[in-house]
Parts: C-alpha cells; structure tokens; sequence
C-alpha cells in the first residue's frame, strides 16, 4: 500500500534585506498541528533565537518580526514527500523546493544555513553548483541531543551573527 504525498504547508519566511536563509528538511507533524515552523513545543529554535537576540517570543507575529530585524528567513529543503512520522529518517520520495529561484528573488541573500543532515545532504545533491556561502547548524529538534542547549546556542551565534538587544 503506497502513502499520499504531504504537500510542505507553509510559504518562506524572507523579506526584501534577508541576509541569510535557514533551511530545514520538512515540518513536522506537530508543526503541521501548530501552523508554523518549528512547531513542536520541544523544539529549541525559537528559544534559541529569543537566547540570541534578547528577544522575546510569545506568538507567530513576535516570531515573525525577530526573523525581520534580524535579516533571517525560513523555509525547507522538501516541497513533498511521505513519511511516517516527524523524523528526517521516515522522509522519502522527496521533492526539493526551488531554493535557486527563491535566491534569484531575493538577492541580498548571502548565506545559507541547515538545520539538519538532511536538508544539508539535499541541498548538495541539488544545489551544489550555487555559488553561495553554506553552513551547517545543530539541529533544534528534540531528537538531537548531542549538544545541550547552550552549545546550540553559540553555533548559532557564531553562524548567523545574530546580537543580542535587536
């Protein structure tokens, strides 16, 4: 019995003077619940940015502004795919999203970073000939615990400059 492909249900998070894009692989099911990216309650990317930034963030609007004024956009490397559960693992049949298009739209793009192994791997499979700086960020996810809380937040630091006091 073959599974129905999941449409990715959010557009991307970049404005005019987004200096740096974050991609993930594809949301995850709480996160499809939750409308949003970085959906599940346990998930540490916005406390990671509100850690950064000094920032609080209380509701989609608050998450919104903080990527604004800090020159960051969203999105995911999957346009589709299918899946059992939220883990990067259980993704197959993957279709990319046009990121080459989204960064011929926006311009002033100068970095792209990963959230994951997944969206990195995609990325090169398809990407690989963008000429565009590239880093890899520990991911948020609940499941990666190779890292505490703390060092997550100085990789972040260090890879997307972010200061506090925005």
């Amino acid at each position: 019995m073959s599974q129905e492909s999941i449409e990715h249900p959010f557009k991307p998070i970049v404005f005019k003077d987004t200096e740096i894009l974050i991609l993930g692989s594809f949301p995850s099911i709480q996160s499809f619940e939750n409308n949003f990216y970085y959906g599940h309650p346990r998930n540490q990317f916005w406390k990671i940015m509100e850690a950064l930034t000094g920032y609080p963030i209380n509701n989609r609007d608050q998450k919104i502004w903080l990527l604004k004024v800090a020159k960051v956009g969203l999105w995911d490397m999957i346009a589709s795919c299918q899946r059992n559960n939220s883990l990067d693992s259980s993704l197959e049949d993957e279709e990319v999203n046009d990121i080459e298009g989204l960064l011929e739209k926006y311009p002033k793009i100068k970095k792209i970073c990963f959230t994951g192994k997944k969206a990195e791997a995609l990325y090169k499979k398809h990407f690989s000939h963008l000429s565009i700086e590239t880093c890899y960020l520990p991911s948020p996810s609940p499941a990666y615990a190779a890292m505490d809380f703390e060092q997550k937040v100085v990789q972040y630091r260090q890879n997307l400059g972010c200061q506090q006091g925005l």
